[in-house]
């Protein structure tokens, strides 16, 4: 196949200029893609989990904010547009009274007397909501997904739904005011949160490591500061008039996360910046580590350069070589010595959020291969990931550095993920 490519590609030259070259070999590449047995199975199987439900996966009890973000082009190829909504709206029906967006919520019939780390709204009756507040991430999401929606559906009068007192515009950013308020740095002039790997939920601290408390380390990552300006960039794109406001904002996160978290010398961003020391002994050296995750993100916000997408690729390959795993969906390498997460979760090295393989996050990297225009490099990169699907006849949360599938075998953000990759791959190749 590969000379077959090559061949077909040398007849385009011919007659065509080199624009005209790349663009006619990425639709020969994307159609080799469609030929593939792994492609029609992975979207089978995708629409397939999808009806069964909009928790994260069969390990979860909770619709999650971040995966549901994650997943709602998949649910709008079998959900009504109503039952979509609807699951938006109750984020926004249980919204802090500070403007704060939970993690998640799951029906109060679910939650046992026991569980006292939950939150009500008089708003929401039927739901009991968690937040694991060491990430700074669900206010985001929810402004990613509301945009989504309106992608998807065309339903802008979402934006005009009262909840409360406030509409759901209002509510947007009123979110995002929290995170001003309440996540923000004036030193540094970015989103602060906990220290987690990459862009975990778990601290390094004692007890179980998903609340902020007295032993808390604060700093800024990368992941958090893309996701604020990919959210930013959505809700002035559905609100114009926020423009005004938050256009300073995002421009002005932006520069900081370039000034202070991007390692010019390396090549990477640094794992974390600290408001007030490390929770991580001082002879560790954590800027070896590159994060997989934070740096796609960063990609999708415009922090990158096409160079340094490339280059940042590139470190990735080299650095899933090293670590002797799958894919690119690795979450950083090389991982956390072994004990300084005190959850358990966490560790030996290349355990969950640790070095864990996820495809959730690899296959949003092969969407912004896609849209940079790497699209061999994307077609490259994703076969390992679909080729496990099959493998394993589902979508696993995460995989062992030997490709060994770990948690939830019905993981709907990695089913939603690998879905619009594929999709991207579809329209270029009909393009």
């Amino acid at each position: 196949m590969k000379s077959y490519y090559a061949a077909l590609l040398a007849i385009l030259f011919v007659f065509t200029s080199a624009a005209q070259v790349k663009k006619e070999g990425d639709k020969i590449l994307a159609a080799k893609a469609q030929s593939e047995v792994y492609f029609p199975f992975v979207k089978d199987k995708a629409l397939e989990v999808m009806k069964t439900g909009v928790n994260a996966g069969d390990g979860y009890r909770e619709v999650w904010i971040r995966d549901y973000n994650t997943f709602i082009e998949l649910a709008a190829q079998v959900m009504k547009t109503e039952d979509i909504k609807e699951n938006i709206l109750v984020f926004f029906r249980m919204q802090g009274d500070d403007g704060n967006i939970i993690d998640g919520y799951t029906p109060k019939r679910n939650i046992s007397a026991e569980e006292t780390d939950l939150s009500y709204s008089k708003l929401e009756p039927r739901y009991a909501a968690h937040k694991n507040t060491v990430e700074t991430d669900q206010e985001t999401s929810l402004v990613q997904t509301v945009y989504k929606y309106i992608q998807l559906t065309g339903d802008e009068s979402i934006l005009a739904e009262n909840v409360g007192d406030k509409t759901v515009a209002e509510r947007l950013e009123w979110a995002m005011d929290f995170l001003m308020e309440q996540r923000y740095t004036q030193k540094y002039g970015l989103i602060i949160g906990a220290t987690t790997a990459d862009w975990g939920d778990v601290q390094p601290e004692p007890g179980y490591g998903v609340d902020m408390d007295e032993n808390t380390h604060l700093a800024c990552d990368i992941y958090d500061n893309a996701m604020f300006i990919v959210a930013l960039d959505n809700m002035i794109e559905m609100i114009p008039s926020t423009k005004a406001k938050w256009g300073k904002i995002k421009a002005s996160i932006a520069k900081n996360c370039r000034k202070y978290l991007w390692d010019s010398k390396r090549q990477k961003f640094i794992p974390h910046l600290y408001l007030d020391g490390s929770p991580f002994p001082a002879d560790f050296d954590e800027n070896n580590i590159f994060y997989f995750g934070g740096t796609t993100v960063a990609m999708e916000a415009g922090l990158l350069s096409k160079k340094e997408v490339k280059a940042s690729l590139d470190e990735m390959v080299k650095r899933v070589k090293k670590a002797g795993a799958a894919s690119i969906g690795l979450t950083l390498y090389p991982p956390y010595p072994n004990g300084y997460f005190v959850n358990q979760i966490m560790n030996p090295e290349y355990s969950y959020q640790n070095g864990g393989d996820w495809t959730w996050f690899g296959g949003r990297t092969i969407q912004q291969l896609i849209k940079y225009g790497f699209i061999k490099e994307a077609y490259e990169q994703i076969l390992p990931m679909v080729k496990r699907v099959k493998d394993n006849n589902g979508f696993y949360e995460w995989y062992s550095v030997d490709n060994e599938p770990r948690g939830s075998g019905t993981f709907r953000g990695e089913a939603g993920v690998l879905f619009t990759a594929i999709t991207m791959f579809e329209k270029i190749k009909d393009n």
